[in-house]
């Protein structure tokens, strides 16, 4: 189907509540948390759209965000689903929110979680199978010559004021960098970070540093994630590894984040099979990078990029729901 066409059609079905009358009444309405993020916006969008075509809801969007979202579900019982729900940074709030049934864990939306580390250019790690984890990378300083300076070796750094940029400023001053040769780049911004990515790899250049999943960078530019040289420590990273005046960090490594749906108690309790979906679906860092990167590359906004999954991918979606509930949400695109 024409992209174009495809959009109009999903957009008019996500604007008109469709559905019967009867189906309706069997589901009722529900009401989807719509993140200002590019994973979570496209997420809402394909629920939206397969609650109403697939199960009949009245489903609509309401602009949201973690905390707020977060707050307006246990206090408020609204929105019924925030989609892609980052647990791990105020998890002990949630689980107690949990324990006293005002939410209720829903499907986890990530399936692999949020992936934070040090990342190297593909091509490069083909070309260096020795450079495996962080330590490696960082006992190399040649093999990552900065631009300003090419007698020593660049770590792309987070632009000021954001949570990673405390975080990696911490990994390289455990790993020593300043004496092993290394300097620490402050990109400036989040384009600027970007944009040392798409530079070395015009040039199949090295290129180390921070950077995260699920993002359109990722599923435009081959990279590769090293490992870590130590299991992640919590208490440290609490005493030290977030904490950017802490004078001497220890080697760390980044967890998972934990990425959940959240529902209400009233959907969590549906039987009519909504529920069961909200429960079930849920995809890789590796489809929703690739994703994000056609979102991008077409100026696309989230539901011309739901439309565009559900079209191009039935045999990710049509596992999370019965098949004549895939049927009928084909039948509509």
């Amino acid at each position: 189907m024409n992209k174009l066409l495809a959009s109009t059609i999903l957009a008019a079905a996500l604007l008109g509540g469709a559905g019967t009358a009867s189906a309706q009444e069997s589901c009722g309405k529900i009401t989807i948390s719509l993140m200002n993020w590019a994973s979570a916006e496209v997420l809402a969008a394909i629920d939206q759209f397969i609650l109403e075509k697939g199960y009949g809801c009245d489903a609509e969007q309401v602009p949201g965000d973690t905390m707020p979202t977060f707050s307006s579900m246990t206090e408020k019982g609204q929105p019924d689903v925030a989609p892609e729900m980052w647990v791990n940074q105020f998890r002990d709030q949630i689980d107690a929110a949990v324990k006293e049934g005002r939410v209720v864990y829903g499907a986890e939306a990530l399936t692999d979680g949020g992936v934070e580390g040090w990342w190297v250019p593909t091509y490069f790690a083909k070309a260096h199978p020795e450079i495996k984890t962080i330590q490696d990378a960082m006992a190399h300083p040649e093999l990552f010559p900065s631009a300003e300076d090419p007698s020593k070796g660049a770590v792309i750094n987070c632009p000021s004021g954001w949570g990673c940029q405390v975080t990696t400023t911490q990994f390289y001053k455990a790993y020593e960098g300043d004496k092993k040769g290394f300097t620490l780049v402050d990109t400036g911004s989040g384009a600027g970070l970007d944009g040392s990515i798409a530079k070395a790899y015009e040039g199949q250049k090295p290129w180390l540093g921070y950077y995260w999943a699920p993002t359109a960078i990722l599923g435009k530019y081959d990279m590769t994630q090293l490992g870590f040289d130590t299991k992640f420590d919590e208490a440290e990273w609490k005493r030290c590894t977030s904490v950017a005046d802490c004078p001497d960090p220890k080697v760390n490594a980044w967890t998972k984040s934990e990425v959940f749906t959240m529902l209400t108690p009233a959907v969590a309790k549906q039987s009519t099979g909504a529920a069961e979906y909200l429960k079930t679906r849920g995809w890789s860092n590796d489809v929703v990078n690739k994703l994000l990167a056609w979102k991008e590359a077409n100026q696309a906004n989230g539901e011309d990029t739901a439309a565009h999954f559900l079209e191009t991918q039935p045999e990710i979606w049509s596992k999370w729901v019965p098949a004549d509930v895939a049927e009928k949400v084909k039948a509509a695109l």
